[in-house]
């Protein structure tokens, strides 16, 4: 879960540009702009993530994954990894804005109502008044 708007500040840096990427605009807007909660299946089904195990799977999936990534060809996965965070490198634009949206949030109301709510664990009285 990204929590950033249930604490009253807009889902910047990272997320406005990686789950988009990963899951599509729609999956990303729901899930940033509700902040619900997701299994590890319900990640991997949207493409959030590669893959989800079981804990009690984990460890060893994680050791045959970087075991298969040490013994493959190095310039290749490297220059394939490269070539492919490129689509994050096109982002820097929308970083650089959602990134300074989310910081002008915490200068608000909504953001200090949000961690008042978050403290004091009840739910949030955001206020309607708020420009858009």
């Amino acid at each position: 879960m990204d929590g950033h708007t249930k604490l009253g500040v807009a889902a910047g840096d990272h997320a406005a540009i990686v789950w988009p990427l990963l899951c599509g605009l729609a999956k990303a807007k729901y899930y940033l702009l509700l902040c619900d909660t997701l299994s590890g299946e319900e990640a991997e089904r949207i493409g959030l993530v590669a893959l989800a195990v079981e804990d009690t799977e984990l460890d060893a999936k994680a050791v045959e994954i970087a075991t298969r990534l040490a013994e493959g060809p190095q310039s290749a996965l490297r220059w394939t990894k490269y070539s492919l965070n490129n689509w994050l490198r096109q982002a820097g634009p929308t970083f650089d804005a959602s990134l300074a949206l989310e910081f002008l949030g915490f200068t608000g109301p909504e953001a200090r109502e949000g961690v008042a709510s978050f403290r004091e664990k009840r739910k949030p009285n955001f206020p309607t008044d708020c420009p858009l």
